[in-house]
């Protein structure tokens, strides 16, 4: 029971918690100021960049996002956030760059970030003959050119038909036959993976430039070499440090006709 004072008022008494003087320490309440900084400091670091990303040109975002790639994990916060903006709207080569860059990151937070918001990847895979692109999507996010470039043409092959399928190559009656949509997926697919250096649309451009002048293109895309066509596959360069235009491949061995076909195509107007 409470013991009484004098004037019978009862004396409570508080049982205080243990606590450890060092609790309150001027080391830990500095570690404590010191690590609020710091995130201020990363939220400061992510709103800078995301504004760059946003605002300035097309070479200087490329140029950001090598820079955020190469500072680490918070700069992969920085890309996926950027992207997971974006998400509703159509992709263009920054975000082709974005998520080309988180693809390989291969870190667990960025392949999980990918596999819950972009499972396709970010160009709609739209068929009008329900031909499978899912898997030239994903070559082309590793960057491995070469096996894309095959790909692509086994994929117009299923495009043309089954006696395309079976012998390997293409008519140029076939090619003017392509759905449209099925050709600007697998342009925007071979654009937005190499920052806007490879695609049909790209192709097209140069030779329109040229002025429908096929020798002038050859060289201008790496295809020719003085007299000599350039010899698959070692003589091709499966990168990005090819001559803009450089892929996809179309087999000359034949003639123009069938590149002439995909690049008069309707997909392009």
């Amino acid at each position: 029971m409470p013991l009484l004072c004098d004037t019978h008022c009862p004396v409570l008494f508080l049982i205080m918690p243990d606590v450890q003087p060092s609790q309150f320490t001027s080391a830990n309440l500095t570690d404590s100021a010191n690590q609020d900084a710091s995130n201020q400091d990363a939220i400061d670091f992510m709103a800078a960049f995301l504004d760059r990303l946003k605002s300035e040109s097309l070479k200087n975002q490329l140029q950001i996002v090598e820079e955020l790639a190469a500072s680490g994990a918070d700069g992969l916060k920085v890309l996926m956030s950027f992207l997971l903006e974006r998400q509703a709207q159509l992709a263009g080569l920054i975000e082709g760059k974005v998520y080309q860059t988180l693809f390989l990151a291969q870190t667990p937070d960025t392949q999980a970030f990918l596999q819950t918001h972009f499972a396709q990847g970010i160009v709609p895979l739209q068929s009008e003959r329900e031909i499978d692109y899912a898997p030239l999507q994903a070559l082309l996010a590793q960057q491995d050119f070469q096996a894309a470039d095959r790909l692509t043409l086994e994929k117009m092959c299923e495009l043309a038909g089954l006696q395309a399928v079976q012998r390997k190559w293409l008519y140029f009656t076939e090619v003017k036959n392509f759905p449209t949509v099925d050709l600007q997926t697998i342009n925007a697919l071979w654009l937005l993976h190499s920052e806007g250096k490879f695609g049909f649309s790209v192709q097209r451009d140069l030779w329109l430039s040229a002025g429908k002048n096929w020798e002038k293109l050859w060289y201008q895309i790496g295809w020719k070499n003085g007299n000599n066509w350039t010899r698959y596959p070692q003589e091709f360069t499966w990168s990005l440090d090819a001559p803009k235009g450089h892929l996809p491949l179309s087999n000359q061995l034949r003639g123009v006709r069938v590149i002439a076909a995909l690049l008069a195509h309707p997909a392009w107007e």
